[in-house]
């Protein structure tokens, strides 16, 4: 008495699914839906007998039974049965399948992380979804994923990104993407923040100089949280900007390059430098001498000498 197989379907959640039964010549008998897996009486002939509201039942010509599900949700995924109350009864049934989008859970994905540098480090991404997404870490501006042997990949799969002795090229940004097949892809900002004394680097340990002209110091120091920046003489004092000298910074991530100029040389000047870096993890400081320099001879060659 049927006239055709019912489809098994896939739906998205939150669409609305449609499950005909064709049957012929009917007569005077009934077309009922089930639930298979609870043995739910979902309706009978026109008539809805489950107290689900999003569960309608439609015909047409006493031919085509469709059963409705409106805004489904995961939980109706499974079997469904369209039976006829003959003798014996006749049935056929369909799957229901209920993809779900692909979402990060906001708990037991990590959060910003703070760690110190030379330690390790794991992020977890934790996604939920039908069919299971698939997860890869990717870091911000495509930059580089380190292994901790020196290599580094564009992207790591899995929930978990192990990061063995953190250094500071390691903080930044990372991207957790769940993906599985179900728009849209999503993806979690997670900042991995490195800890770490200050560094400094000096330009040059020995600077010349010559008297009644400008000289220039410059330091480059390395640290997280940011670190005060300051220079000294030898004997202690702190240098300011002013019209002795005209201090600098220039900022960039971690990184801090320090300039010190001396305006004009004097006698005085000549010396020892110290460009000084502190946070809470630890202090230290590059040290440069700044040494008389004579002028160059001044050449005169004839208007007509030729190099």
């Amino acid at each position: 008495m049927f006239g055709g197989l019912i489809n098994n379907i896939t739906v998205s959640v939150t669409r609305d699914a449609t499950l005909p039964c064709i049957v012929e010549n009917l007569s005077s008998y009934k077309v009922a839906w089930l639930r298979v897996d609870t043995q739910t009486i979902l309706t009978i002939a026109g008539q809805v007998i489950t107290k689900n509201h999003r569960i309608a039942v439609t015909h047409s010509d006493q031919r085509t039974w469709s059963l409705h599900i409106k805004d489904v949700r995961e939980s109706d995924q499974g079997w469904y049965m369209c039976q006829l109350n003959t003798d014996p009864m006749k049935s056929q049934t369909a799957f229901l399948e209920v993809v779900v989008p692909p979402d990060i859970l906001d708990y037991p994905t990590s959060t910003d992380m703070v760690v110190r540098e030379g330690n390790d480090v794991t992020l977890r991404c934790a996604a939920s979804g039908s069919p299971t997404p698939t997860v890869a870490w990717r870091r911000e501006a495509s930059r580089g994923i380190s292994l901790g042997n020196g290599t580094s990949v564009p992207a790591v799969d899995g929930p978990f990104l192990r990061i063995s002795k953190v250094t500071r090229h390691d903080m930044g940004a990372y991207l957790c993407i769940a993906s599985n097949g179900i728009p849209p892809t999503v993806s979690k900002r997670i900042l991995l923040i490195v800890h770490f004394p200050p560094s400094v680097t000096v330009g040059k340990q020995l600077v010349g100089a010559v008297e009644n002209y400008p000289v220039s110091l410059e330091c480059l120091s390395e640290a997280f949280p940011k670190a005060i920046n300051y220079w000294t003489r030898d004997r202690g004092e702190i240098l300011t900007s002013g019209t002795k000298y005209d201090l600098t910074v220039e900022e960039s991530s971690y990184k801090v390059v320090m300039k010190l100029t001396i305006k004009n040389v004097t006698s005085r000047d000549f010396g020892t430098y110290k460009c000084v870096s502190k946070n809470s993890l630890g202090d230290t400081e590059g040290t440069m001498k700044v040494y008389r320099k004579y002028p160059d001879p001044v050449r005169n060659y004839p208007s007509n000498y030729q190099l």
